[in-house]
């Protein structure tokens, strides 16, 4: 295999558009669940764009007994109702969007039942944004931690943090309408939601226009 053939990711919560460009883009998508889950990246959380700029949400997690847990063993808290103003915040942000009457159907679920591990809650939700562009699920979980010279590795590159991100040669965000591009202009690569709400059916079109 080669670069082109597999990548590795992270875990994300509603992804980023770069995420989905590795989707796009390569036959093969390995998503990482054996790693020591790290803090503050896009596995739990993801941005939107809001009357302010970029607004995250993040998914609250429970504090394990273990010092350095596993991504695969990451349980979601529910000791604030997160879910409640996760969906409120969507809705908000994206009621006015082309798309959102549309898919709020879909993300809907995602607030009403609980997820006991994060992972499972990704994974279900990536289900989702594949039918949305109409893609087949070419990712597997990892069997073990992946130590390999032939996949391109995002997993720690692709994060919110401009201090964390490492340069991507093969993504070149791709302007779009956005619901507040008028206050603050295009803001690239946020979360799949924005793009999807903002395209509809060519959001598949953005994310192959994205890849370079």
């Amino acid at each position: 295999m080669t670069d082109n053939d597999i990548c590795i990711l992270s875990t994300a919560y509603w992804p980023p558009v770069q995420w989905f460009t590795k989707i796009v883009s390569h036959r093969q998508v390995l998503i990482e669940q054996f790693e020591t889950f790290p803090k503050q990246s896009y596995r739990n959380r993801c941005a939107l764009y809001g009357p302010n700029c970029v607004q995250t949400l993040q998914v609250p997690i429970l504090k394990g007994d273990t010092h350095n847990p596993m991504t695969r063993d990451i349980r979601i808290s529910y000791n604030t109702p997160w879910q409640k103003n996760h969906f409120y915040t969507i809705r908000s942000l994206y009621k006015s969007s082309p798309f959102f009457d549309y898919y709020a159907d879909d993300i809907l679920p995602f607030y009403e039942r609980r997820f006991d591990f994060l992972l499972d809650y990704n994974r279900a939700i990536l289900e989702v944004c594949l039918k949305w562009l109409k893609m087949p699920d070419n990712t597997l979980l990892t069997t073990d931690y992946v130590r390999t010279p032939y996949c391109a590795d995002y997993r720690n590159t692709i994060h919110p943090k401009t201090s964390h991100q490492a340069p991507d040669e093969h993504f070149v965000a791709q302007p779009y309408t956005q619901v507040f591009d008028e206050r603050f202009g295009f803001i690239p690569n946020l979360s799949i939601i924005d793009l999807v709400m903002n395209c509809g059916p060519e959001a598949k079109d953005v994310l192959k226009e994205c890849c370079v």
